[in-house]
């Protein structure tokens, strides 16, 4: 038998004490069915309400097409300024249109701008018959909902292109904010379109060049995504607004009416911004607690993060935060400086636990014989003091 006992040592780290003079803010009530809310840089959930629900979508699903696009343009298999036929498939679509027709040819750009400002149905198809692997919507369709996969959209899965009520056809709003997320930062040089507010294409839609994007104009620092509404799916938004250093990525669903998402948008992105703010709560090499030591040259050592550590902290006055150390041991040396030891976990009343991973601040030498010789001498003193240990009294050892 080892001569180590393995156990878990819990204990509220000193440096909590300053983080509970932060508090939590009032959970925010949703008139949304279903929302979701991050902070970009931190990756803090703020709300989550049936988020991991696979939802029809509506147009918010047209976030993936682009994607699909973006990446197409990124790897040169499409360019901004070639021309893309339009099929009559594409044509016949109803809803929201660029009203396109099968003597077109329309560039790559004007359809991008298509999609994202005027919702276009028939413009998603477009860039879907151009780049399916079978040259059909559905084949589009099929490869869109194995790359969502790959992304880490478990909850997702596409019939067409552009979010047309059909059965099966389901995003959930965590996949959505994902989806964002990575919209955002894998394609900064294409994110700007999702801020224009008006698109006329060739003057024959006057009745559809405005983005349906109640924020946009509001001078909240609101720069996209996407709206959506069918009958089934409610009034939805992907939006996203940058008020300084932190942006916020929020999807609602499921609102009764346009001017409903319009209030209760705005209000996500006040309190997101308002009630929560980033701080660093932990730094590199500031030593957070002692780690006992097994056969060591020295009986502990320090536990460190091995880089700082922001997060959100709430503002308003009077909560609670739960925080400690947790580590097996006491760890065995030899330790090397940077070896994993445990974790810091920490969470704020309302928000997701953040978990912190901590190291060793310094080489720890294997004890010599004589030190080995104390620590074991120590523990068969422990054992002897304690006595015999108590009879198995479980019903298995009862009986032979």
């Amino acid at each position: 038998m080892s001569a180590i006992t393995r156990f878990t040592r819990r204990f509220i780290p000193a440096f909590v004490l300053l983080l509970c003079m932060a508090t939590v803010a009032t959970a925010f009530e949703t008139r949304a069915r279903s929302a979701f809310v991050v902070d970009l840089a931190t990756g803090t959930v703020l709300l989550a309400k049936n988020a991991d629900t696979p939802l029809p979508p509506a147009s918010m699903s047209k976030l993936m097409t682009l994607f699909v696009a973006f990446e197409a343009l990124r790897d040169g298999r499409l360019s901004l300024d070639e021309k893309l036929p339009v099929s009559q498939s594409a044509m016949d679509y109803g809803g929201s249109t660029m009203f396109l027709d099968t003597t077109d040819r329309v560039t790559v750009e004007d359809l991008l701008r298509g999609i994202i400002v005027l919702s276009g149905n028939d413009a998603c198809v477009v860039i879907a018959e151009a780049l399916s692997p079978d040259g059909t919507e559905s084949g589009f369709a099929r490869f869109m909902t194995q790359r969502a996969k790959t992304l880490g959209m478990t909850n997702s899965t596409f019939i067409n292109s552009n979010g047309w009520p059909a059965a099966g056809h389901r995003m959930s709003m965590r996949d959505l904010a994902l989806l964002a997320r990575r919209i955002i930062t894998d394609f900064p040089q294409f994110y700007p379109l999702f801020a224009e507010t008006e698109f006329k294409f060739d003057g024959r839609a006057p009745q559809n060049v405005k983005n349906r994007n109640p924020l946009l104009t509001l001078g909240i620092g609101a720069d996209g995504l996407k709206t959506g509404h069918t009958a089934e799916a409610g009034y939805g938004l992907v939006g996203s607004a940058k008020q300084g250093d932190r942006r916020v990525v929020f999807v609602i669903s499921g609102l009764d009416s346009a001017r409903a998402r319009a209030e209760e948008a705005e209000a996500i992105v006040n309190w997101a911004f308002r009630q929560f703010a980033e701080r660093k709560v932990v730094s590199a090499n500031n030593v957070i607690a002692q780690a006992d030591v097994f056969m060591g040259e020295a009986a502990q050592v320090g536990m460190t993060a091995a880089q700082d550590k922001s997060t959100l902290v709430p503002i308003a006055a009077g909560a609670q935060i739960t925080a400690e150390v947790v580590y097996n041991g006491p760890v065995q040396a030899p330790i090397s400086k940077g070896q994993a030891l445990g974790e810091l976990i920490f969470a704020f009343d309302g928000l997701p636990q953040v978990r912190i991973p901590l190291v060793a601040d310094r080489d720890i030498a294997r004890a010599g014989f004589l030190g080995r010789i104390k620590t074991v001498s120590g523990i068969l003193l422990k054992r002897l003091n304690e006595g015999p240990a108590a009879p198995d009294a479980s019903p298995d050892a009862a009986e032979g």
